[in-house]
């Protein structure tokens, strides 16, 4: 027997109705699932934060809150810029409070639950990283297939091939870390960091690396 059956045994033993214990424990687990994230020190996600904390009024826009997924609705916000937004999200307006209500979210969580609506409403946002952890590093494919391929696909632009060694190896000749100055400097029509501002400096050795290998 599950726990939520077994909960619902143990209350219907002291006359609680079934129907009011399903909303009981909806409750409780929907005000447990922010708090054990909390609790772990991690930062949730934009879709996290709205689904906990926003969705309650803006997936259907009651009381005037911008409705998810009404570009019109969203418009004159995102010309603001999620810096101003989120500052206005953490003070509270009109019949918002401070912090969606919920005292324990983030500024970045706040950032990232803005960006999320935003984005479900036409928007292309990219959400904030943590500011408390690093992200992930991306795989050099990941970074290729991101941004790279646009011109090392094809070699447009004079670009060498992937995995084409024959055109890499000239540009090998000064040893790959001058390759990997290059490349954060930007060099030709490539700009810095091939463009991708948040790329690290492991991230853009281990895109090169896969540039010149293929793989």
């Amino acid at each position: 027997m599950n726990k939520k059956a077994l909960i619902e045994q143990r209350w219907s033993l002291i006359g609680i109705p079934r129907y009011a214990l399903l909303v009981s424990i909806h409750c409780l687990v929907y005000w447990l699932a922010p708090q054990t994230a909390i609790a772990q020190g991690r930062e949730r996600s934009g879709q996290e934060v709205v689904e906990a904390v926003c969705a309650a009024c803006h997936r259907t826009g009651v009381d005037g809150a911008p409705r998810i997924g009404d570009p019109k609705a969203w418009a004159k916000l995102t010309s603001q810029g999620l810096t101003s937004l989120t500052d206005v999200a953490l003070r509270g307006i009109k019949n918002m409070p401070p912090h969606g209500g919920n005292p324990d979210v983030t500024e970045v969580e706040i950032a990232r639950a803005i960006t999320n609506m935003v984005n479900q409403s036409g928007g292309n946002w990219t959400e904030p990283i943590s500011k408390s952890a690093p992200p992930n590093e991306r795989s050099g494919a990941e970074v290729v297939q991101m941004r790279c391929a646009m011109c090392h696909e094809t070699g447009s632009g004079g670009a060498p091939k992937i995995g084409e060694r024959a055109a890499w190896i000239p540009r090998l000749r000064q040893g790959f870390d001058a390759l990997v100055r290059s490349a954060i400097k930007g060099h030709g029509s490539m700009p810095s960091r091939g463009g991708v501002v948040d790329t690290t400096d492991d991230e853009l050795r281990a895109a090169l690396t896969y540039l010149i290998n293929g793989k």
